[in-house]
């Protein structure tokens, strides 16, 4: 009789499993080359927002995992010699096979010199200031960041209906309420440094993100890195 009951209870518990795995819904995607089509051995990690109570990573050109209702997820999508992709990931937009699908297309970095010379630029886009560098822990801009500054004057100039935003972010160590305050200070000084060339202070708009944006959660120092920038939002052209 023992038998028989511990039977029934693994086969019950295999019942419920094989139920739970049915009803899980899946986020499903590709990496490939924005710019040849082909696939990108990448690092992705993703996490679900805001407390992060599911965190993962994996590697390769494909991903496929599980995501809980009711959760939305952040997917960070990295391969060297590529910009850094960052999605939204909602359960709640999966199709009839209980899965959301992604695919994904990595472009090349984006620089402002690249950027300054162009003459269409969307509302939307975002610039990262890679050439921006400031004393460690300050607001204070180094001399060495003023040519690509200044090539954003260049591309405002180019573009007299253009509204842009800087948007600040720091690393993820410390006291959040000081990292907000430092990327705060951070976008106010480049904006001011802009506004000194450019005239008009309402074509800048600033907004603060702290640590709370971060592209990579890594404990590492190359990770810290990544997530200390300075990004350049184009709203309006």
């Amino acid at each position: 009789m023992k038998f028989i009951l511990t039977t029934i209870a693994v086969f019950i518990t295999i019942l419920s499993v094989a139920q739970s795995t049915d009803t899980l819904i899946y986020a499903q995607g590709k990496i490939i080359s924005a710019a040849t089509k082909e696939p990108i051995t990448a690092k992705i990690s993703y996490q679900s927002e805001p407390y992060a109570n599911v965190v993962g990573s994996l590697s390769g050109s494909s991903f496929l995992f599980p995501l809980f209702e009711g959760e939305k997820y952040s997917i960070i999508i990295e391969a060297p010699g590529f910009a850094p992709a960052k999605y939204l990931l909602d359960p709640a937009e999966a199709n009839a096979e209980r899965k959301v699908v992604r695919d994904v297309e990595l472009s090349l970095p984006t620089t402002v010199a690249k950027n300054s010379e162009t003459t269409s630029h969307r509302a939307g886009h975002i610039m990262r200031l890679d050439n921006l560098i400031f004393a460690v822990g300050t607001a204070r801009i180094s001399p060495e960041s003023h040519d690509e500054l200044d090539e954003v004057v260049v591309m405002l100039k180019n573009n007299p209906a253009m509204v842009v935003q800087l948007e600040g972010h720091t690393d993820i160590k410390g006291d959040p309420k000081l990292n907000m305050k430092l990327s705060q200070e951070r976008v106010d000084a480049v904006k001011n440094y802009l506004v000194s060339k450019v005239s008009n202070r309402s074509k800048i708009k600033t907004k603060a993100f702290g640590g709370t944006s971060p592209l990579s959660r890594e404990n590492t120092e190359e990770a810290h890195k990544m997530n200390r920038r300075v990004e350049l939002r184009i709203l309006q052209n």
